[in-house]
């Protein structure tokens, strides 16, 4: 039986943008699909009410008879919520649409920012010895999202490459730092990764440079091109690496998790390097 406190956290990400049809869930669920084709063990928690995530890993609505909204609520357990997907080292905590009250029924819960925090950060998520936690979050800044930043050690935006994609960026930047200043300090800006970008198209590589002159390294070199096979995969309730594993959509998704995983090394990297000096 291994030692509990031996068990590192899981380093825990919030997918946003609160602006709609960017590639949040399409991001959490082919990030992780890749994370785990890189031995990762990685639970997306869907906290969107449309409950896209769940349904493209597997889970039909029928099948979810507890969801996310339960584990703010503390109404049920970690182990009755989060389930097995059909993919090894891949975990589902689902969503239904309890979740579009949220705002109006936590809103005078003691600590309602909190309630997201408190349950990814029990024993009973470390018992699945997870690498990563992604959020999915809704395409807003409710209730909601403000959870999943608070629980969250960064924030990774998909960013459409589509003409003013940089406008709605700076109220979600200034959400980011609200949250840091008040609730979560340690809260950091994961990256940015250009999501549907089209190498024939002027705009997208127009939007490219302006990201990257206006945002600097926080935008991966990794970016998602718009594939058909990433629009596919869905409809088929899976991962495009697990739909189609060749093609274009499937080997950026790859890319992206790689490029990740070697930040986070660098960083683990540098700390350590910090604390013997």
């Amino acid at each position: 039986m291994s030692d509990r406190s031996l068990i590192k956290a899981p380093r825990i990400i919030a997918v946003t943008n609160q602006k709609g049809g960017v590639g949040k869930t399409t991001t959490a669920i082919n990030l992780a699909s890749a994370l785990i084709e890189q031995g990762c063990r990685v639970l997306v928690v869907d906290l969107d009410p449309q409950g896209n995530a769940s349904t493209g890993l597997g889970l039909e609505l029928e099948d979810r008879d507890y969801s996310t909204y339960d584990l703010l609520t503390g109404e049920a357990d970690v182990g009755d919520i989060v389930v097995k997907t059909q993919w090894d080292g891949l975990w589902l905590s689902p969503a239904t649409t309890d979740l579009a009250s949220a705002d109006m029924e936590l809103h005078d819960a003691d600590q309602r920012s909190f309630l997201l925090q408190k349950a990814l950060r029990s024993e009973d998520i470390n018992d699945l010895e997870l690498d990563y936690i992604l959020i999915d979050c809704p395409p807003s800044l409710s209730l909601l999202t403000v959870n999943a930043m608070v629980a969250a050690d960064s924030v990774l935006v998909p960013l459409q490459a589509e003409f003013f994609a940089l406008e709605g960026l700076s109220q979600l930047m200034l959400s980011v730092r609200e949250v840091r200043q008040g609730a979560n300090p340690n809260l950091r800006i994961e990256g940015v990764v250009l999501t549907m970008y089209d190498v024939r198209n002027n705009l997208s590589q127009l939007v490219e440079a302006d990201a990257r002159a206006t945002l600097g390294e926080i935008v991966f070199k990794t970016m998602i091109p718009r594939n058909v096979r990433i629009s596919e995969a869905p409809s088929y309730a899976q991962s495009v690496l697990h739909y189609d594993s060749g093609s274009r959509g499937a080997k950026a998704y790859r890319a992206l998790a790689k490029e990740l995983l070697e930040r986070h090394e660098g960083a683990n990297r540098r700390g350590a390097h910090e604390q013997e000096a």
